[in-house]
């Protein structure tokens, strides 16, 4: 597991348990013994500790913008307002107020960006493939905030396309494959079967109380198996292809990765173990990937649906047949590797 990796799952388990405590920790009032001291104890964590917790493990370690901080804030906020003493939480609620005029101002951003990256999405409504290397290209030269919203817009796009095979009946063969858990049949209807569960679960738990609700959440449920079925078949079918001279690579559907082929330096084949080579970024399930990849430029990898993108030189593949993926790559390399 890459250093970044291990950052993220750190800090979510610190914040948890943090928010835990809160919860179990503080008295319902602040006349209550050591509560005043208790209530100074959890600000210090929710609004010092665990944003600077974010920013080393997170920001810093896995080179994000700083702007996020603002979900940490938000986040810890909503927290206080359940977990302190009512007296202490009704300040929460009168601050809140202070929320509207801000949330204006950023909603007005935000449609306008939403409006153009529509407009976008419907001029290449009528672009053949993957709808979200049509919006990349489209904002490679934007800022990465409006790339991102871009780019997460164009995921409920993509996944229609991909999940009805009459729209991606026409999609650029591979030129071979990743070694993916997603790629499986047996995960596919255990992730199907699951989401059916949930939705059926959440229905009857909520019916009583409000149909309308149970029936809202149990359809938001239900349709993932639209995104889970374009996960299974972009990792089956189209996880490792080469377009317009570029090769793009998806590690599953949650990730993608758009390459110039004239940046590529070299290939190399081989046995590359996750000990040795623990910090290279790493696509497919295999302990030991089989195929290195070298740029003479860092690429972005846009990871959780664009919205952890990262800079890489290297990459790492465990792939169905690396020679197959060496003899169709090596007229783009610069600096040819020996195949072992």
């Amino acid at each position: 597991m890459r250093k970044v990796v291990k950052c993220r799952l750190l800090f979510l388990t610190i914040a948890a348990l943090c928010y835990f405590a809160g919860f179990q920790l503080l008295s319902p009032s602040i006349d209550a013994e050591f509560g005043l001291q208790a209530i100074i104890i959890a600000s210090i964590v929710y609004f010092i500790f665990i944003p600077l917790c974010y920013w080393r493990l997170v920001i810093k370690a896995g080179k994000q913008k700083a702007w996020k901080l603002i979900l940490v804030f938000s986040l810890s906020s909503l927290m206080a307002r359940y977990s302190f003493p009512n007296n202490i939480a009704e300040y929460f609620e009168f601050i809140t107020w202070l929320r509207y005029p801000i949330i204006a101002i950023l909603l007005l951003i935000e449609l306008y960006l939403v409006f153009s990256i529509i407009g976008a999405l419907w001029k290449a409504r009528s672009a053949k493939g993957d709808p979200r290397i049509g919006i990349l290209e489209q904002y490679k030269d934007e800022k990465e905030a409006k790339r991102i919203i871009a780019l997460t817009m164009a995921y409920e796009p993509a996944s229609w396309y991909y999940a009805l095979p009459r729209l991606s009946r026409n999609h650029i063969k591979r030129i071979n494959s990743l070694n993916l858990l997603s790629a499986n049949r047996w995960h596919w209807f255990g992730i199907i079967l699951l989401l059916a569960a949930l939705s059926t679960c959440s229905y009857l738990l909520l019916v009583d109380w409000s149909k309308t609700t149970a029936i809202v959440l149990s359809s938001i449920i239900f349709y993932g198996v639209i995104f889970m079925t374009a996960n299974y078949r972009i990792s089956r079918r189209h996880s490792i292809y080469i377009q317009d001279n570029k090769l793009i690579l998806n590690n599953s559907f949650l990730g993608i990765m758009i390459s110039e082929l004239s940046e590529l330096q070299a290939i190399e084949l081989g046995h590359f173990g996750k000990n040795k080579y623990k910090e290279i970024l790493r696509f497919g399930r295999k302990d030991s990937a089989n195929v290195k990849l070298t740029y003479h430029i860092e690429q972005t990898y846009y990871g959780s649906m664009g919205q952890l993108p990262e800079q890489h030189k290297t990459i790492l593949l465990s792939v169905k047949n690396n020679k197959n993926l060496y003899q169709a790559l090596q007229q783009y390399v610069t600096i040819e590797a020996s195949a072992a």
